[in-house]
C-alpha cells in the first residue's frame, strides 16, 4: 500500500505536493503547540525550550553528519550564526512563555503577527519598497491585535505581549536567514542553530531544573522530533510548491489551536479572540499573497 500512495503523491503537481508537505508541516508544529501547553502545567517553560533544542539536536545531528560529514556544516560566519541563535532562542522562549500562561488559542493567533512586523523589518534592514496595499494591509492586521489584546479591558492579559513580542523577533530571524542563506545552506544554518541553542537554553534550564517525571519523557522527545520534522516538511514545502499554495496550510494550526484548547485543556474561545484572529490571518494572508505576485514580476 506504501509503494502506490507514494507514486500517487510524486504524480501530483507541484503546487499540491507542497500543500501536502505543509499541511504535514502544519500538524507537526501545532501538535509541538499542544505539547508545550501540556507540560507547562508542571514545568519551567525554560526547561521545556531545553529539551526542546536538545531533542531537535540529537534529531538534526546525524542526520546532516551522516549526509555530509563534518564538511557539510562548515561554516566562516560563526558570528552571524550566533546571532541568528539568539534571536530564535528568545523567540522560542517568550513563544514557549506565552503558550503556557494564556489560552493556546489565543498565543498561536498572536504569533502570526510575524508578517507585520516583517513588512517594517524589511523596509528598515533589507531596503525593500513596501506599497500602500501592504502598508494598509499591515495596519488592518494590527487593527486585529488590538481587537485581541483588548487595551483598556478589565481582562487584559499582559502575557499576549509576550507572545507579540516572540512574534517580533521570529521576524527578525527572518531578515537573519535572509542574509545567512546568501552563503549558508539550509543544513549548516539548521545545525548550528540546534547545536548553539541547546548551550544557551543549557544554563536558564539549570536554574529551574525539575528532575522530568517518566511519564513526561516521551512529551520531550517528541517535541526535539517534532520540531525538526516541522522544519523539514516546511522546507520541502516551498522547494516543490509556490508560497502562495504553501502558505494558506499554515492557518490551520489556528483551527487545531482551538479545538485542542476548547477539548484537551477546557479553554473556552471568546468572541474578541474569533474576530482579531480572523482579522490578522486575513492581512497576513494578503501580504503573503501580495509578496508572491511582486515576487514574480520581471
Amino acid at each position: 500500500m506504501g509503494m502506490p500512495l507514494l507514486r500517487w503523491v510524486r504524480s501530483l503537481p507541484g503546487n499540491a505536493r507542497g500543500c501536502l508537505w505543509a499541511i504535514a508541516a502544519m500538524l507537526a508544529f501545532g501538535s509541538m503547540e499542544a505539547i508545550i501547553k501540556y507540560l507547562g502545567a508542571a514545568m519551567h517553560p525554560m526547561q521545556i525550550v531545553f529539551f526542546r533544542c536538545l531533542f531537535a539536536f540529537a534529531t538534526i545531528a546525524p542526520v546532516v553528519l551522516v549526509a555530509g560529514g563534518i564538511a557539510h556544516v562548515a561554516t566562516r560566519r560563526l558570528g552571524a550564526h550566533f546571532a541568528r541563535t539568539v534571536l530564535g532562542f528568545s523567540a522560542m522562549a517568550t513563544g514557549f512563555f506565552a503558550i503556557t500562561q494564556m489560552p493556546l488559542a489565543d498565543a498561536v493567533a498572536l504569533g502570526f503577527v510575524r508578517p507585520l512586523f516583517l513588512v517594517l523589518l524589511a523596509v528598515l534592514f533589507l531596503g525593500e519598497q513596501v506599497r500602500w496595499r501592504r502598508w494598509t494591509a499591515t495596519a488592518v492586521g494590527f487593527a486585529g491585535v488590538v481587537v485581541m489584546v483588548q487595551p483598556g479591558a478589565q481582562g487584559l492579559n499582559p502575557y499576549a505581549f509576550v507572545a507579540l513580542f516572540s512574534g517580533f523577533l521570529v521576524a527578525c530571524v527572518s531578515v537573519a536567514l535572509k542574509r545567512l542563506s546568501e552563503t549558508e545552506t539550509a543544513e549548516t544554518t539548521v545545525f548550528w542553530f540546534a547545536a548553539m541553542s541547546t548551550v544557551l537554553a543549557a544554563g536558564p534550564a539549570w536554574l529551574v531544573w525539575r528532575t522530568p517525571t517518566p511519564a513526561e519523557w516521551p512529551f520531550l522527545v517528541a517535541l526535539g522530533v517534532l520540531g525538526s520534522l516541522g522544519q523539514y516538511f516546511i522546507m520541502r514545502a516551498y522547494r516543490v510548491a509556490e508560497a502562495t499554495a504553501v502558505d494558506p496550510m499554515d492557518y490551520g494550526r489556528l483551527i487545531l489551536a482551538a479545538a485542542v484548547g476548547v477539548l484537551v485543556f477546557g479553554e473556552t474561545l471568546e468572541t474578541h479572540t474569533l474576530a482579531g484572529a480572523a482579522i490578522i490571518a486575513a492581512s497576513t494572508f494578503y501580504i503573503a499573497r501580495r509578496e508572491a505576485k511582486l515576487t514574480k514580476r520581471p
